[in-house]
């Protein structure tokens, strides 16, 4: 009986998704426990990029300009994580510990900046008692760059410990389960927030923002809890000299088609962001959609990142060619956007809803791509596949950066323009500035395509030598 019981427990373990990821030294139980810090990530993300740019834009009147500018402070600090990631890598204390300070910090920052946010945003829309109108910027501004160092600080560390605890077999599968759950984190959040803020009031958005940080500390503690083992180090070790990036830098760069890949990848980007801090706004504003039904646009969107993960693992197990992949990423994000302009003079939800699924898939497959194509390029001197995917992590986030606040720059120009009587009396609708953007967002993937084309050729023409790569190789 007890042999019996035993073979049932090791055929359920071993029937679970990601049952192969684990190893002695990271049991299942302990990668699954680990794997909570992107649940808190993907969370954040939701309420940053999801939720509160609708409810600045839409129900407290903030310009769609302002708000863009502040959505992007967390985007714009991304490039400092391959920073993060190094000095974590170096980082030396005498009882051994180099994740888990970076990942309990990353925390702290995380959960003061949405602790303080719901009151910040209140102040800024104008509800104060004092008569100072700096309050509400500054507030408001540092929630925002709080929560977005502390999620770039936490899934750093997070992702680099689970790295360590793997062995060489389990690493890429463990990445994998990763990049799912925050996925995962992103879906389920995007719903209860939303229903949540079904019945929305000044309150009810205090207390579902304090809420997040609450469960963010709850999730990461309980994910770094006994998760690091203690392994002193002597002073000698401590003090000795540490690596630099100027030799590492200057090998990546130093010929070959690194440059025109980050190219690809910053333009692309730009194209597929643009809309981060519109696509909700347009929702309510244009289409009359509440902000439960806005919210669930970011669920439709995982959902299709989800469906382009999957395709993009059986195209890779066929060999197609990377950035022949990204070429169909980039078409099917010019589907999106067309449903997207369409969905207004059409007055359809459908329509609207379809393009941001699409809009998820094709950045899916894209982002992808451009990863694989940074993973497989060749290392020269002291440039690793690290710094390779750190530079391709600085070029996505930056792009994604720069895209939001250009998207609701041009939204309020364009919007202002039309009712001074700039434009033609046709144009003089809320859903110009929208259209722009979005029209700009397809002329930006027709030269994404443009950069991506010599890339394509010079890989098509050495893919003899590049060996198969699997779907759970990605790092997130």
């Amino acid at each position: 009986m007890i042999v019996k019981a035993s073979a049932l427990k090791n055929l359920s373990l071993k029937a679970l998704p990601f049952a192969d990821a684990a190893s002695p030294d990271l049991p299942l139980r302990q990668l699954l426990r680990l794997s909570l810090f992107q649940i808190s990530v993907g969370m954040a993300s939701v309420m940053l990029l999801g939720t509160l740019n609708r409810v600045m834009i839409v129900e407290l009147g903030i310009p769609a300009m302002l708000v863009a500018l502040m959505i992007a402070i967390p985007v714009l600090l991304a490039p400092f994580r391959a920073l993060l990631g190094f000095k974590s890598d170096t980082y030396r204390s005498a009882i051994g510990w180099k994740r888990i300070p970076y990942l309990w910090f990353g925390t702290l920052w995380q959960f003061g900046g949405l602790a303080i946010m719901p009151m910040a945003l209140l102040v800024l829309a104008g509800d104060r008692a004092l008569d100072v109108d700096w309050a509400g910027y500054v507030g408001a501004g540092l929630a925002f760059l709080m929560t977005g160092l502390g999620m770039h600080m936490t899934q750093t560390a997070g992702l680099a410990l689970a790295a360590d605890r793997a062995t060489e077999e389990t690493r890429p599968k463990v990445v994998a389960l990763l990049y799912l759950m925050l996925l995962v984190g992103m879906a389920i959040s995007s719903v209860i927030i939303g229903a949540l803020l079904k019945d929305y009031s000044a309150l009810r958005l205090v207390q579902v923002v304090q809420g997040t940080a609450v469960v963010t500390l709850l999730l990461n503690v309980t994910a770094l809890w006994k998760q690091e083992r203690v392994a002193p180090m002597t002073r000698a070790e401590r003090s000795a000299p540490g690596p630099t990036f100027r030799d590492a830098w200057g090998d990546l760069t130093r010929g070959g088609d690194a440059g025109r890949l980050l190219a690809v990848v910053f333009v692309g980007t730009l194209a597929f962001n643009m809309q981060d801090v519109l696509l909700e706004p347009y929702g309510g504003e244009i289409l009359g959609l509440s902000v439960s039904a806005t919210t669930l646009l970011t669920a439709g969107w995982a959902l299709g990142a989800l469906a382009g993960f999957a395709l993009a693992a059986r195209w890779l197990d066929g060999g197609l060619d990377p950035m022949r992949m990204a070429a169909r990423g980039v078409l099917a994000g010019l589907v999106a956007f067309t449903c997207v302009i369409f969905a207004a003079p059409m007055a359809s939800h459908a329509l609207f809803y379809a393009g941001a699924v699409l809009i998820g898939f094709g950045g899916g497959l894209f982002g992808i791509a451009t990863l694989t194509a940074a993973m497989t390029m060749p290392a020269t001197g002291a440039a690793g596949r690290g710094l390779a995917l750190g530079a391709w992590g600085a070029a996505q986030a930056t792009g994604a950066g720069l895209s939001i606040f250009f998207g609701g720059a041009i939204r309020d120009l364009v919007n202002h323009a039309a009712g001074n009587g700039m434009l033609s009396q046709a144009l003089t609708t809320p859903a110009t500035g929208y259209s722009v953007v979005y029209h700009t967002e397809v002329a930006l993937l027709f030269i994404t395509l443009i950069v991506l084309g010599p890339l394509v050729r010079v890989r098509a023409m050495t893919s003899e030598g590049r060996g198969s790569l699997q779907l759970s190789d990605f790092p997130t």
